[in-house]
């Protein structure tokens, strides 16, 4: 499946060149820059450190095109080797658990019910007539609703890979039944994690994710 990436590396290139290129959402933060890609021993050294192979269409991009830079929204965050530890670098990366990579990632969420009766529930400050027992009250609700969207377990066996802006994130699966999917993270939002579909209703994988982006930074007329 190598061929996917014929020619990726040098389209971002050229993009970087044309004019209106910093209009593109998120250029101005990647800058159109592709880090170099990974060796094959540096790949078999972050997949042996983490323990988990890595979905194969994610893995040949960063052997054949980057090991991150330029991408959908603020860029593709890249996989860096630190004080002899691979580890992947951007704004909320640090929220991937990598020592659960090889655990699948859940099958389901929180049930939605209970979501959204606890959303139901929110405090709102024009309900109180002290903003201190608002505070408090809002402080409680966070603390219920982050015991379930934001438990550990929840982002199992997957990667931050990029932000949107305002803590919103995109994930990349890497174990279980979901492997190679990129999924939605509007939590910062009061939203559980939602699995990104393309134009058929089907799981967005890590390649069309990429590309899909590609194309329309290419050809703007097609947003």
């Amino acid at each position: 499946m190598d061929d996917q990436w014929a020619g990726v590396r040098e389209r971002v290139a050229a993009l970087g060149t044309r004019p209106g290129s910093s209009e593109v959402f998120g250029a101005l933060g990647h800058r159109w820059v592709l880090e170099e890609p990974l060796t094959e021993d540096g790949l078999a050294e972050l997949e042996g450190q983490t323990g988990v192979k890595l979905p194969e269409d994610y893995r040949t991009f960063l052997l054949r095109v980057a090991a991150g830079g330029a991408g959908p929204a603020y860029g593709l965050f890249p996989v860096r080797r630190v004080q002899g530890r691979w580890r992947w670098e951007g704004d909320g990366a640090d929220l991937a658990d990598l020592s659960m990579l090889a655990e699948p990632f859940p099958e389901r969420g929180p049930d939605p019910e209970i979501l959204d009766e606890l959303l139901a529930r929110r405090p709102e400050e024009e309900d109180f007539d002290e903003i201190e027992d608002f505070d408090d009250a809002f402080e409680a609700w966070d603390e219920r609703w982050g015991a379930l969207v934001f438990a550990p377990g929840r982002t199992a066996g997957a990667l931050v890979i990029s932000h949107l802006g305002c803590a919103l994130r995109e994930w990349l699966i890497i174990s279980g039944t979901h492997r190679g999917t990129i999924w939605s993270d509007a939590r910062a939002d009061d939203v559980d994690l939602t699995p990104r579909l393309d134009d058929e209703g089907s799981p967005l994988t890590f390649a069309r994710w990429y590309t899909a982006w590609l194309e329309q930074a290419e050809n703007p007329t097609l947003s």
